[in-house]
């Protein structure tokens, strides 16, 4: 087949691409010219801008994709444009999506109410009322962040009678790569001597389903090399979702940390360690359907997975971190104070 894909430069693109030319697909991707070296060797480049599609019209009649990507499709007006831009010149377009589209991320952020869920969310699971769940941290209108709204964008692939869509709402993704650095929090503090990590009540319960960037990328090739998918919504990740508690403990094994996880009511956390969120509300999906439909099984174990996270993590850290996240002060007081109180 021949695929293009838009964002492949990315956290994720480029394990797509490599799972894509593995299977002997051809495939372009997209983008400004940047982070080219990111790139598996053998990919096709298409310099463009994704906010311009409109004007790339010929360079995608000559390339005459069958499966169209798009990893970085955010705002209504980017999928309106990506509809537009593939109709009658693809016969499918792929589109990521997230967990945020469910009532549960809008309870969880506190944008909306509503009772948690009792069991993981399925692709039918109710979706949120509100919308742009993250205007809240960002004033100014001319920032992505402040249209994003992954409900919009499903809306617009799903319901085209022209060009069939599949979307894949995807995890928490971790492993190399991952700029967000996800098991820094545990990470740093165990490779900081920190003998006892404190953890919250609520949140060592809360449940989040993650999924390792190789396998997702496999979930992503197969999605769009397999014609099943048309019309379809899958979410993707592992499983099992772990409680933050039991993810934490994964961290540890993979690192060799052999210290003490804390679990204390949230009243009593140092300040930093706080969560601003109804913990009440998991974000645990239900994987089933992408594996009873499309056969998806994981091809990297959990185990690798977390070493591999690990080791990179630790050749990689960040240039910066906040020093207001590990107040490691504030930690040893309330350690200290807990000692006191049991004994």
């Amino acid at each position: 087949m021949q695929i293009l894909v838009i964002g492949g430069t990315g956290f994720i693109g480029p394990q797509v691409i490599r799972q894509l030319l593995a299977g002997g697909h051809q495939v372009t991707a997209l983008h400004r010219g940047r982070s080219v070296a990111n790139l598996p060797g053998a990919a096709k480049i298409l310099r463009g801008n994704r906010h311009d599609l409109r004007s790339m019209a010929n360079d995608f009649k000559r390339l005459a994709a069958d499966v169209v990507i798009d990893l970085i499709c955010y705002t209504e007006t980017q999928a309106t444009g990506l509809m537009q831009a593939f109709s009658g010149r693809a016969r499918r377009v792929v589109v990521i999506s997230s967990q945020d589209v469910y009532q549960a991320y809008g309870c969880l952020l506190g944008l909306e109410s509503g009772a948690p869920a009792h069991e993981p969310l399925n692709e039918d699971a109710p979706l949120r009322a509100s919308r742009y769940p993250y205007r809240q941290f960002t004033e100014r209108q001319e920032e992505w962040i402040y249209h994003y709204d992954k409900i919009l964008v499903e809306q617009i692939v799903m319901n085209d009678a022209q060009l069939p869509g599949t979307v894949l709402r995807l995890p928490c993704v971790y492993g190399p790569r991952d700029h967000r650095h996800r098991p820094l929090e545990y990470l740093k503090r165990m490779d900081d001597g920190r003998g006892a990590i404190l953890l919250g009540e609520r949140r060592a319960l809360w449940r989040w389903t993650r999924g390792y960037v190789e396998n997702v990328a496999d979930a992503i090739a197969l999605a769009a090399t397999d014609e099943r998918a048309a019309n379809r919504i899958y979410n993707v990740g592992e499983p099992a979702a772990l409680s933050e508690l039991e993810w934490a403990r994964a961290i540890a094994f993979a690192a060799g940390w052999t210290g003490e996880f804390v679990v204390v009511p949230d009243d009593e956390l140092p300040d930093h360690l706080r969560a601003p969120y109804n913990l009440a509300h998991h974000l645990d999906s239900d994987t089933s359907r992408i594996r009873r439909e499309l056969d998806y099984t994981e091809r990297v174990s959990h185990g690798e997975a977390l070493q591999q996270t690990v080791a990179w993590q630790r050749a990689n850290p960040p240039a910066q971190v906040d020093a207001g996240a590990f107040d490691y002060a504030a930690e040893d007081a309330r350690l200290d104070s807990l000692k006191q109180r049991r004994a």
